[in-house]
């Protein structure tokens, strides 16, 4: 041998490679109108802006060797994974544990008020990495739980395979945290339309990428 190249990385043999996308933008909170709510939660849809940020991942993974596509119960990721639908032929499939964070007596829209008035409970949250500081919520560890659930389920029915999974910010950074060992809310703020990828073998979970936002820049 007569040089050697630096390494590049592939999946090792067996492994899921999981495109973790968020979905689009959705319609804003009306204050005194709930969103529709879907199991307890909110499930608006996909405002203008987040339907072209839907359009823009198919156009940027159209061509992409993807053997499945997943969404959750929530409307905003079937309308987000629509467009690559079409385009691959393919058609989705449901992962209930990927839905988003409970968010309690806060969820169908308010949360996003309170956030915006920086809410005490809001701040205990952040600052202690729990979810469950909302009134009503989840546990920080009951949604990791789940979506721990979920990503194995998928990476153990596509070993060797690519698959796009559209979720929730909320997820990507409860799957991204659980992946490298970091603070819960380290990965939260993925951008709406962004592309994260994890790689998962035999329960491992690889960090290859997180809020790739190319695809959408104007």
């Amino acid at each position: 041998m007569n040089e050697a190249r630096q390494h590049r990385f592939k999946p090792a043999k067996g492994a899921a490679d999981l495109l973790l996308i968020r979905h689009g933008e959705t319609q804003a909170a009306v204050r005194g109108k709930s969103f529709p709510m879907i199991e307890g939660q909110g499930d608006p849809a996909l405002r203008p802006e987040g339907e072209a940020q839907a359009i823009a991942v198919a156009e940027r993974l159209k061509t992409e060797s993807i053997s499945a596509i997943y969404v959750t119960t929530m409307q905003r990721t079937h309308q987000t994974a629509a467009p690559l639908a079409r385009h691959l032929g393919l058609v989705p499939k449901v992962e209930r544990d990927l839905r988003e964070v409970f968010l309690g007596d806060w969820d169908g829209g308010e949360f996003r008020f309170r956030a915006a008035e920086n809410d005490p409970a809001i701040l205990r949250a952040r600052a202690q990495q729990e979810w469950g500081e909302l009134p009503g919520a989840e546990t920080t560890a009951q949604l990791q739980t789940r979506v721990r659930a979920g990503l194995l389920r998928i990476a153990q029915a596509h070993p060797d395979e690519l698959v796009a999974v559209v979720v929730h910010g909320g997820v990507i950074a409860a799957a991204l945290a659980i992946a490298t060992g970091s603070p819960a809310f380290a990965f939260n703020g993925a951008d709406n339309g962004s592309i994260s990828r994890l790689v998962i073998r035999d329960g491992e979970m690889t960090l290859r990428g997180f809020n790739d936002v190319w695809h959408l820049r104007t």
